[in-house]
């Protein structure tokens, strides 16, 4: 993979010192206002890719979320590694949920390409994770949407097939990120599956211990 589509994980950053990585791809070297262990990644707002504007307004719930909620998106397990794709990704998702599912706007809070670049989903879900404070509303997991993040995975994971290591070490940092900023323990990820009758994530399921534990570590604990 080029060094312009690596993802830089936690642990790079901290062996090699964040100085000189500041200009490679991926993980921002910025620590994390609420703890200087879970580096900031790097998420390309809803502006940057170009998505459409709501139907409506995007419940935003005042308060933390008590989980994280891991998807995959079923799209096709492309080789485009670039911020392009993740760009068109992040918008076929978005035209998937507002206009075959006729849901107000893309159904996740955020999604990680395989490439290992993270697009926002649902309008107004960056500025309220760096808020720390309030979240929102997403529509990906009947009876948890108001008390969970929906982080959605570029591919379709069932089959055998399995993320990319830039996919997987981004989603370790973008996890590690939302728990610091929230206060949820890392224990408190789930999959999909766990809430209803879905195959959802796929192999994301089967991992999500390890996911747990590279997540409570990507936080210094």
């Amino acid at each position: 993979m080029n060094a312009d589509h690596r993802r830089i994980g936690r642990r790079i950053l901290l062996r090699t010192g964040a100085a000189g990585l500041l200009g490679a791809a991926g993980v921002a070297a910025t620590a994390s206002a609420a703890s200087a262990a879970a580096v900031e990644p790097d998420i390309d707002s809803t502006t940057v890719w170009g998505a459409r504007r709501p139907n409506g307004t995007n419940p935003v719930i005042t308060g933390r979320p008590n989980k994280l909620i891991v998807h995959h998106t079923v799209a096709p397990n492309t080789a485009d590694f670039s911020r392009e794709q993740a760009h068109r990704h992040a918008r076929w998702v978005q035209n998937l949920h507002m206009d075959d599912n006729g849901w107000r706007d893309s159904g996740y809070n955020f999604i990680v390409s395989r490439g290992g670049w993270i697009t926002e989903g649902a309008t107004g879900s960056l500025p309220a994770l760096h808020h720390g404070g309030r979240f929102v509303q997403g529509i990906h997991t009947a009876g948890q949407n108001t008390q969970s993040i929906g982080i959605a995975n570029e591919g379709a994971y069932h089959d055998g097939a399995v993320p990319t290591a830039a996919q997987w070490e981004t989603l370790v940092t973008l996890c590690a990120f939302a728990c610091e900023q929230y206060g949820i323990p890392s224990t408190q990820i789930y999959g999909h599956k766990d809430f209803g009758s879905t195959l959802c994530p796929g192999i994301f399921h089967d991992r999500l211990p390890r996911l747990r534990r590279e997540v409570e570590a990507a936080r210094g604990r």
